[in-house]
């Protein structure tokens, strides 16, 4: 099992644009929330594939944190 973190922007269209930061290049795009989650995990699911065919290391995030900050200036 891995784990990643994924990064919704809203994007001004409609839509968003979904990253995957530590696999660079990940990038896709979803019509509403869940659509942007699933296509985020077939686009995840078909880079690890790719990874392993070339015998690459296989990254992760389950051992990472994140915090959001909001300040107010």
């Amino acid at each position: 099992m891995h784990t990643y973190r994924i990064i919704l922007n809203q994007e001004p269209e409609g839509g968003y644009t979904v990253t995957v930061p530590s696999l660079p290049g990940c990038i896709t795009y979803g019509d509403n929330i869940n659509h942007a989650k699933a296509m985020a995990k077939e686009a995840v699911e078909g880079y690890l594939e790719v990874l392993k065919e070339q015998g690459a290391e296989i990254p992760d995030d389950s051992r990472s944190l994140e915090y959001s900050l909001t300040l107010v200036s």
